[in-house]
């Protein structure tokens, strides 16, 4: 799995990335009420808004990691968005993605440098 900067975490299967935001980004958020989902099919561009996820906190996007196809989205946040803080890691994930080009993962942090960078 590795991170980025915007404390999203990306965990690539072959050539699709699932996306989803960290523990430490749901905590900061607070109770999420709301996630808009983007359309498979779109193509995004890296830095692309892909996800608004509204919080009673703040509002907040989610960007593009990479180039990509949104190939699946995680419907079910969309009935129960509180999945995003009750398992960031797992059922709370927001989109999947095909990438060109696997080996881009390679510049994102991985989960030691992430807490570094969290700390």
């Amino acid at each position: 799995m590795k991170y980025t900067e915007e404390h999203e975490w990306l965990d690539l299967d072959g050539d699709v990335v699932t996306v989803g935001i960290t523990e430490h980004a749901s905590e900061q958020l607070g109770d999420i009420v709301f996630v808009d989902l983007p359309s498979e099919g779109t193509t995004v561009a890296r830095g692309d808004e892909c996800v608004v996820i509204e919080s009673v906190k703040a509002a907040s996007d989610v960007l593009a990691p990479l180039d990509g196809e949104i190939v699946e989205v995680n419907e079910a946040l969309t009935d129960n968005p509180g999945m995003v803080n009750e398992d960031p890691l797992n059922d709370g994930w927001m989109f999947r993605m095909k990438i060109a080009d696997p080996s881009a993962l390679d510049e994102f942090m991985d989960e030691a440098k992430y807490k570094e960078f969290i700390d």
